[in-house]
């Protein structure tokens, strides 16, 4: 079976750990995350240490020729003569490259470089499991990363299709629905959240991967004016719907933020009830059918990742639950609408295909009677 696709935070935070430790340091060193994106992306076997240096070469390789490459490679370790050097003379000489002080580069290239090198493991890693799935579809076996599930709304059958790989993978699919807090403010880029995944795939890169435009931050702060929301929270279920940026190379064309995460004071974390996704993904559809004339061919598949899943602390099925009682209220109606789910991990997935079994989640579990 494939393995699951490697978390992007914890991916940071061991090349983080490669850069001060150095190539020559890493044999017998514990990189759990590394070493399995290492095996998904099918490298040849390799003693402990050996496979990741060889995933990193082939990450750094899909970067951009020139400075981005040349700083991945120093900031590594990678170039010729390097691997032995310590990391403050890596990171200064990778700092030259950009014409910055070594500290500007800490606090800003190297979060750069290393956020490139994360992605394209990432990378790897999907188009090793998706070399997997092929060979296992040939063999005919394998479950895959994208699988239909077949439900009844109003009685009659409808297809569910359910994605199994990071959500900026999406190909061919309108509208991609987004979790946001409800001041519509974005993640940093670095950051592993679904949000974050999305603001980096739409934004538009330069040769040398910077960055030429950011568009999500920017529609959202235009949707906040013309709303009159600038500053302010907006009502849990709101959503913002903006363009795809970058993603529509990929034939993404819609991006719907969804307020459901309201901060609590003081702290970092937020507070996510079921109903607020509900609304959240029933007035998401209600945009789709707004929107849904005015782009030629009109926008018809919707995809939803599992809404609070995350810091917003609900479990798989809750945040199931949640969903689906907005989109099977609106499929029963009659929508025409091609929906989809996007999740990461398998027990995800298994959520998901369990739907067909009306399994109610653990909120709704009643005693007979």
């Amino acid at each position: 079976m494939a393995l699951p696709p490697p978390d992007y935070a914890a991916l940071l935070a061991e090349l983080k750990e490669v850069r001060r430790a150095g190539l020559v340091r890493l044999r017998g060193r514990a990189l759990p995350v590394l070493e399995a994106a290492a095996r998904a992306a099918a490298l040849p076997a390799r003693p402990s240490g050996a496979d990741v240096e060889a995933l990193l070469r082939q990450a750094v390789a899909r970067l951009d020729a020139g400075t981005l490459r040349s700083a991945a490679e120093y900031t590594l370790g990678l170039a010729q003569g390097t691997r032995d050097w310590p990391p403050s003379s890596r990171r200064a000489r990778a700092a030259l490259l950009y014409g910055v002080s070594v500290e500007r580069f800490r606090k800003d290239q190297e979060v750069m470089v290393l956020g490139q090198i994360a992605e394209h493991i990432v990378r790897l890693a999907a188009d090793g499991a998706a070399a997997e799935t092929g060979a296992a579809a040939a063999d005919g076996g394998g479950l895959g990363s994208h699988r239909t599930v077949e439900v009844r709304a109003a009685g009659r059958p409808v297809g569910l299709t359910v994605h199994v790989h990071p959500v900026d993978l999406l190909r061919d699919v309108d509208v991609i629905v987004s979790p946001s807090n409800v001041f519509f403010a974005l993640p940093e880029a670095y950051k592993s959240s679904i949000a974050a995944s999305l603001r980096r795939a739409t934004a538009v890169h330069g040769v040398t991967g910077e960055v030429l435009a950011d568009p999500l931050p920017q529609e959202l702060r235009l949707w906040g004016e013309q709303h009159g929301t600038s500053g302010r929270a907006v009502r849990p279920g709101t959503v913002a719907a903006t363009g795809a940026g970058a993603l529509s190379a990929q034939g993404v064309r819609r991006i719907y933020h969804a307020a459901i995460a309201v901060p609590r004071a003081g702290t970092n974390d937020y507070d996510v009830l079921p109903a607020d996704v509900t609304r959240a993904a029933s007035r998401a559809l209600a945009v789709l059918a707004e929107e849904h004339g005015r782009h030629s061919p009109p926008l018809r598949s919707v995809c939803f990742p599992l809404l609070g899943s995350g810091r917003g602390g609900l479990s798989y099925d809750v945040s199931l639950a949640a969903v689906w009682a907005a989109v099977e209220a609106e499929l029963a109606r009659g929508a025409p609408w091609d929906v989809h789910f996007v999740v990461r991990t398998p027990e995800a997935a298994a959520a998901v295909e369990r739907v067909p079994a009306g399994i109610r989640p653990a909120y709704d579990r009643r005693p007979p009677g």
